[in-house]
């Protein structure tokens, strides 16, 4: 059983590891690609809620993240990296991500998440302590543009949470805690 355990493990660090990956390239490449991942990704938000546009000028700042998610019977984690933009300033933190849940479900999916601020204290709390709290439920069968997704969180604080799913099979309910902080090599 311990043997088992440890496979299990094993297998779910090196998912985890291998989807939600930068990559390789010096810093002025990995924030590129970051770069790349947020037009990407507000893009396609736009596509499909013309008016976040909108909601995202008017905040005080937004984040994007590109998630991989496994969830393993009682046991859900992920791993991802993306930017915070100040809309004020202009400027961007580089961050890292990672999460973990308990709840039923089983699957591996990607996905990408964007936060909106809504005030100047949520922005600042969120770079700085980077915790955020909620519930998620969802199921997914999707593989590049074919299949769909249903997702829906929860989170607490003044801000709002849109969640894309970019590939995966999953179906799970988790209540779970994610950690946010600012990457000490990008910034």
């Amino acid at each position: 059983m311990k043997y088992m355990l440890k496979v299990t493990v094993l297998w779910f660090a090196a998912v985890l590891a291998g989807c939600a990956s930068m990559g390789g390239g010096d810093i002025a490449q990995k924030r590129s690609d970051i770069i790349k991942m947020k037009n990407e990704t507000l893009s396609q938000l736009y596509s499909e809620k013309p008016d976040t546009r909108a909601q995202l000028r008017s905040a005080v700042g937004y984040a994007v993240f590109s998630n991989a998610n496994v969830n393993l019977l009682l046991v859900s984690a992920g791993t991802g990296y993306g930017v915070v933009h100040t809309n004020k300033t202009g400027n961007f933190t580089y961050m890292n991500m990672a999460e973990g849940g308990v709840g039923l479900g089983l699957g591996v999916k990607d996905y990408r998440l964007v936060l909106v601020f809504h005030t100047q204290k949520a922005l600042d709390t969120f770079i700085e302590h980077g915790w955020t709290f909620g519930g998620n439920a969802d199921a997914a069968a999707k593989a590049s543009e074919k299949g769909a997704s249903v997702q829906g969180e929860l989170y607490y604080g003044d801000m709002s949470v849109y969640t894309m799913t970019k590939s995966g099979l999953a179906l799970q309910a988790t209540i779970k805690g994610t950690k946010f902080w600012p990457d000490s090599e990008l910034n």
